[in-house]
C-alpha cells in the first residue's frame, strides 16, 4: 500500500511537471522579456513595451502564486507545530502530496542555497517573496521610454531596476544601469543629481576610494609634475575600464564648473586607464611592445582600426585638451604644455586647433562646456 500511494505520487508529480512545463515552454517570463529586446532591436517600441511589462507581471504572478501555495502550506496546524523546521516539513510535503508547495520549495533552492536558509521556512517564504520584483524587465521598460523620448518615466524605470539590483541575473550589470541613470541626469541637465551617482560609481574603484590609495595618486601627480607625460605613462598603469566614464565625465564637470584641482584628478585617472587598455591591446598581439613616448605610441595606434574607434569612444583628445586646460588653471603649466604639444602634432580636428591657440598664449577657458 505504502509503495502504491508513493508510485501515485510521484504520477501526479510528474504529470503536474508535465503541465508546469509546457506552460512555461508557451510563455515563462523569461522568454517573454527575450521577444520584448527582440521587438526592440527591430524598432517596434509598442510591441517591445507590452512584452516587457507582461514578463514583469508574468513574474510577479508566478512568484506571488509559489509565495501563497508557502503560506497555505504554513498555516496547516500540524505543519504549524514543526516549528518552521525545512527537515521535517519536506517529508510532509512528500507524503501528503502538496505538490505546489514542493515546486515553491524547488524554486527557492534554486534561487537560493538550501543551507543559506538555515532549516527555516519563514526564509524559504521571504526569499520567494522577494523574486516577484524583475529588475530586468524595469531596465528594458525604462529603455524603451528613453528611445520614445520620455526621460523622466525612463529616469524612474532606472532607478526601480537600481533598487533591486540584488535579483539581477547578469553580474555587474547594476552597473550599466547606474552609468544609465547618469546619462539621462545629464541629458536634463541635473548635474548635482549626475555628480551624486558618479561619485557613487567610483566607490568601485580600490585606488580611488582607499584611504591608502592617496599616496599613490600624490605619486603619480609629482611624477607627472617633475618628470612629463612620458615619465608618467612609463611608470603607471590601471585597467579599470569600468570607472574610466565615470573619471571623464567628472572630469569635464568639474573643469567647467571652475573647479581645476579635482578635474585633474579625474581626467588624469581618465587619461591612464585608456592609455592603459591601448597598451594592453597591443602588448596582446605583440608581447615585446614598451611604451617610450606618446608621440611613438600614437603613431601605433593610428595603424589599428580597433583602437581607432577605442579613442572616438572614449574621447581620448577631448580628454587629453581638458586635462592640460586643467592642469594650467591649477597651476601645473608645463605638464599643460607638454599635452597640448602632443595635440598639436596630431590630426585630432578641433583639439589640435585648440591646442595650437594654447601653446602660442595659454589661456584660462571660461567654464561653459559640460560633459
Amino acid at each position: 500500500m505504502r509503495k502504491k500511494s508513493v508510485l501515485s505520487f510521484l504520477i501526479l508529480v510528474l504529470g503536474c511537471t508535465a503541465v508546469f512545463a509546457q506552460t512555461r515552454v508557451q510563455r515563462p517570463y523569461w522568454y517573454t522579456l527575450e521577444r520584448g529586446k527582440l521587438h526592440f532591436r527591430n524598432g517596434e517600441y509598442g510591441d517591445a513595451l507590452v512584452a516587457f511589462e507582461d514578463a514583469r507581471n508574468q513574474r510577479r504572478v508566478m512568484y506571488t502564486r509559489m509565495e501563497e501555495d508557502l503560506i497555505a502550506l504554513l498555516s496547516l496546524p500540524e505543519v504549524r507545530r514543526m516549528n518552521n523546521s525545512l527537515e521535517l516539513i519536506e517529508p510532509y510535503i512528500v507524503e501528503r502530496g502538496y505538490i505546489d508547495a514542493a515546486a515553491a520549495l524547488t524554486e527557492c533552492y534554486y534561487r537560493f542555497p538550501k543551507e543559506s536558509l538555515a532549516d527555516n521556512a519563514l526564509n524559504a517564504l521571504a526569499a520567494i517573496g522577494r523574486y516577484k520584483d524583475f529588475p530586468d524587465a524595469e531596465y528594458w521598460i525604462g529603455e524603451t521610454y528613453r528611445v520614445e523620448g520620455e526621460l523622466g518615466i525612463a529616469l524612474k524605470q532606472y532607478e526601480k531596476a537600481y533598487e533591486q539590483r540584488l535579483l539581477l541575473e547578469t553580474p555587474g550589470f547594476d552597473l550599466e544601469i547606474l552609468y544609465k541613470i547618469v546619462d539621462v541626469h545629464r541629458l536634463r541637465q541635473e548635474y548635482v543629481a549626475m555628480e551624486e551617482r558618479l561619485l557613487e560609481i567610483l566607490k568601485r574603484d580600490t585606488l580611488w576610494s582607499e584611504d591608502a590609495s592617496s599616496f599613490v595618486r600624490t605619486a603619480m601627480m609629482r611624477t607627472l609634475e617633475n618628470d612629463g607625460v612620458n615619465r608618467f605613462l612609463t611608470l603607471y598603469r590601471y585597467s579599470n575600464q569600468d570607472v574610466e566614464p565615470a573619471h571623464r565625465l567628472l572630469g569635464l564637470y568639474y573643469h567647467a564648473s571652475g573647479r581645476h584641482n579635482r578635474a585633474v584628478e579625474h581626467l588624469l585617472f581618465a587619461f591612464l586607464i585608456q592609455n592603459t587598455a591601448m597598451v594592453d591591446e597591443i602588448q596582446r598581439n605583440q608581447f615585446d611592445f614598451v611604451f617610450t613616448t606618446l608621440d611613438a605610441f600614437s603613431a601605433l595606434i593610428t595603424r589599428r582600426p580597433a583602437l581607432q574607434a577605442y579613442i572616438e569612444d572614449v574621447e581620448y583628445y577631448k580628454t587629453i585638451y581638458y586635462l592640460g586646460t586643467a592642469l594650467n588653471g591649477s597651476g601645473r603649466l608645463p605638464p599643460a604644455r607638454e599635452l597640448w604639444a602632443f595635440l598639436s602634432r596630431r590630426q585630432a580636428g578641433e583639439w589640435t586647433t585648440r591646442s595650437v591657440a594654447q601653446l602660442r598664449s595659454p589661456f584660462l577657458e571660461r567654464a561653459i562646456e559640460m560633459p
